[in-house]
């Protein structure tokens, strides 16, 4: 972790409100993603991820294809997935995937694999919820092996094995940046250890700071598998706007209608104002004016000991034209202040 911290932006692919309020088409929705990843790329923003989800208030179930089509607008961008749910995916298929994008980015490809907080992708592509965790153990196998971009031999009981198999396209860099999205399982902490993949904490409530159990248990596994010291990284909900007091206005209807929608499924009680704001103040929503955000995230770099910040930036129906002034001040305010900061520090 340094004052060379990578800062990015996340979405989920959230479908947009119009002018009006109603909501966008998918497919508009994913064409001014697009938009969206060419301003972060003009400001210098390090890293774009995009969710993968199978649901009506998400826009995007490819990733990887939108990735495509903002490689071919953008040159220096990370490109990434937020997160890939592999478990309910082939690894093969996956990798061949990503390492076109990588391709046609000039190496800029990333993914960020996991298992996901949504589970609808199970029964849509035929899988038993019971093989869970199974599931995941096999794939992350394989997938390690993959990136290798080598030969491949690997068998398991989820799918059929592979002997001294080559996998197309090869990769020119050699090897594809894989990340392991956690959500707070030490187990999963472990399992990244144990491949010596980088890890991603998908910090959305609560203290951002009590993650660090989890950034030191990656540490100590890494050691104890005698691997190398590898990035750690973390991704939190937020929006910036000209003052804490806009940004806060601006973001709650969506948010918590968002939040409020997936609750009815879950089981939670619809979220308060009281309870936005205090997440806000003391818990994982970066939200306010560029020197707010770039305090809080400050605060989150140095106590998780952090190479990369992701702010995800798309949070429920919020308009383009919103999404796009967020990322504008994150680009040109808090990205050189959250530097600033951290060089004054160190």
């Amino acid at each position: 972790m340094s004052a060379q911290i990578e800062l990015g932006l996340d979405t989920f692919g959230d479908v947009m409100a119009d002018a009006d309020g109603g909501a966008l088409s998918h497919a508009e929705s994913i064409r001014n993603i697009v938009e969206q990843a060419v301003l972060a790329d003009e400001l210098g923003v390090d890293f774009i991820g995009i969710g993968e989800h199978h649901r009506s208030d998400f826009a995007v179930s490819a990733p990887e294809v939108v990735l495509a089509g903002i490689a071919t607008r953008t040159s220096r961008i990370k490109l990434g997935s937020a997160v890939t749910v592999l478990s309910s995916d082939d690894p093969v298929r996956v990798f061949e995937r990503f390492s076109t994008v990588d391709a046609l980015s000039n190496g800029r490809a990333e993914v960020i694999i996991g298992r996901g907080s949504f589970t609808e992708s199970f029964p849509l592509f035929g899988f038993d919820m019971g093989d869970y965790q199974q599931l995941f153990e096999e794939k992350i196998e394989l997938f390690s092996e993959l990136i290798k971009n080598d030969a491949v031999t690997w068998s398991g009981t989820m799918r059929s094995p592979l002997a001294e198999q080559h996998v197309y396209p090869k990769l020119e860099s050699g090897t594809l940046k894989t990340w392991v999205g956690v959500g707070g399982s030490p187990e999963s902490v472990v399992r990244a250890a144990h491949y010596g993949l980088p890890l991603m904490l998908a910090i959305i409530g609560g203290d951002p700071l009590r993650f660090a159990p989890y950034a030191d248990l990656y540490k100590r596994a890494l050691a104890q598998f005698e691997r190398e010291e590898l990035p750690i990284g973390a991704h939190s909900p937020g929006h910036v706007a000209a003052s804490d007091e806009q940004a806060a206005e601006e973001l709650f209807p969506h948010f918590k209608a968002n939040r409020d929608n997936i609750g009815r499924e879950r089981g939670w009680p619809p979220m308060t104002r009281a309870e936005y704001e205090q997440e806000i103040a003391q818990g994982a929503l970066f939200v306010g004016s560029p020197e707010t955000v770039a305090h809080k995230i400050v605060r989150t770099v140095r106590g998780l000991g952090l190479s990369r910040f992701d702010l995800k930036y798309a949070n429920g129906t919020m308009p383009h034209a919103q999404l796009m002034s967020s990322i504008g001040l994150y680009g040109r305010e808090v990205v050189p202040r959250v530097r600033e900061l951290l060089a004054a520090e160190a």
